[in-house]
């Protein structure tokens, strides 16, 4: 290689990290001027304007016209100066599209690239246990609806994003195990792309990986972290050094599978005790008392009635609650000290303020004290909800496409 081809190639690397860093800018803060995008990205205004123009070209930003109304009224004598226009994301022939199973529903969530929702798909899929062929049925019919939506949207996926509720690994990626199914190792997209051949190209994901980037993006300068949630099972994620931790087989963080109860009851993983085992959801909701609401209505809503009994002060629930506590901190406890943690989060139904409180005073009541001072630990509910997962996909996927702008101007058919 020259001097001449290197030197060209760094040029178009560093060209497509400031037209990113513009898209960026423009994706998380909004409609900007020049001078702001300057400002937030550190280039200069010459350098924006120039790019700006290349991203306008590629119909990738816009700048709409001034209305009327919006220029501000000028005092007598005074001369109007050039109105300070802004420049937004337009991209409004493109999609991203995630799809999420977990173990009562499969959803589509179409997205702008900023990340505004277009429109949603969901589906009950009845969680036939120890049957995939079953739910992958519905997940493909969920899927097929939502590409007939975006179609009509007119726009194009150029992003697809499969999010399931389990660990996921491999070359091809695919779901290692989802005890919360009775699954074994299932191809969820090579399954699906059989039943959606028009399916585009696809990225698989635990939902604990992308709900903890998305925790992540919302504590600037957190950097070791520990994620901890309960929907249908309980999965987690950790953080260290800014970077999240997948391990040899991408079962880093699958702390749901931690055995905290030794010699305790059998788990769907084929360990004795694990923490799903005598804190999982489907044994506090029986526990409860609730397991007809669970087969009535479903796993979500008989969650969120077990939480507005805690709420209530209900005795059979606050000390079915009290009980599945002490297993979730003794399993904090390990891993937030194993990884020197700055900060846990607890989401999914156990971020609700009366769940999450419990938790927060039990760990700050017993904490080592090493080095003569005790270690900064904050516990902290997710504030991002059900769609913790799915806000972390849609991020992603725009930081992979604003990685190279060019790719996202291929014409749309």
């Amino acid at each position: 290689m020259t001097d001449d081809t290197r030197a060209t190639l760094v040029s178009s690397d560093v060209r497509r990290h400031n037209l990113s860093a513009i898209l960026d800018a423009l994706a998380v803060r909004g409609p900007l001027s020049r001078s702001e995008i300057a400002e937030h990205t550190g280039l200069t205004r010459g350098a924006v304007t120039l790019l700006a123009g290349t991203l306008v070209d590629l119909g990738l930003v816009q700048e709409p016209a001034q209305s009327v109304g919006d220029a501000a009224p000028v005092p007598t004598g005074v001369r109007r100066g050039r109105p300070r226009t802004r420049l937004q994301l337009a991209g409004d022939r493109l999609a991203l599209l995630v799809l999420q199973l977990d173990a009562d529903s499969a959803t589509a969530v179409i997205s702008t690239l900023a990340g505004d929702e277009l429109t949603r798909v969901a589906r009950h899929h009845g969680r036939p246990m120890g049957d995939p062929d079953r739910i992958i049925d519905v997940l493909a019919d969920v899927l097929r609806e939502a590409m007939d939506a975006t179609t009509r949207l007119g726009r194009a996926v150029v992003d697809l994003t499969v999010i399931a509720f389990a660990p996921v690994g491999g070359d091809p990626t695919i779901v290692l195990a989802d005890t919360d199914l009775e699954w074994g190792e299932v191809d969820l997209l090579g399954e699906l792309s059989a039943r959606v051949p028009s399916m585009p190209q696809a990225r698989l994901v635990s939902d604990t990986v992308a709900a903890a980037a998305a925790e992540l993006a919302l504590r600037p300068g957190v950097g070791d972290l520990v994620y901890l949630k309960s929907n249908s099972g309980i999965g987690g994620a950790l953080v260290a050094g800014g970077q999240l931790l997948a391990g040899a087989h991408g079962l880093a963080g699958a702390l749901g599978h931690v055995v905290v109860d030794f010699g305790g009851a059998l788990c769907e993983c084929g360990q004795h005790g694990c923490l799903v085992t005598v804190a999982g959801p489907d044994v506090v909701l029986h526990r409860a008392g609730l397991d007809d609401v669970v087969r009535d209505s479903g796993l979500a809503t008989a969650l969120a009635e077990f939480v507005a009994r805690v709420e209530a002060s209900d005795p059979l629930a606050c000390a079915v609650w009290a009980d599945a506590a002490e297993w979730i901190v003794r399993t904090l406890r390990i891993f937030a000290l194993a990884l020197d943690a700055e900060a846990i989060v607890l989401g999914g139904y156990w971020a609700a303020p009366a769940l999450a409180e419990r938790i927060r005073l039990m760990i700050g009541d017993e904490w080592p004290t090493l080095g003569g001072g005790k270690p900064r630990l904050t516990v902290e509910r997710s504030t991002l909800g059900d769609d913790a997962a799915i806000i972390g996909a849609i991020a992603a996927a725009r930081d992979r496409l604003f990685a190279d702008p060019a790719a996202l101007a291929a014409p749309v058919d």
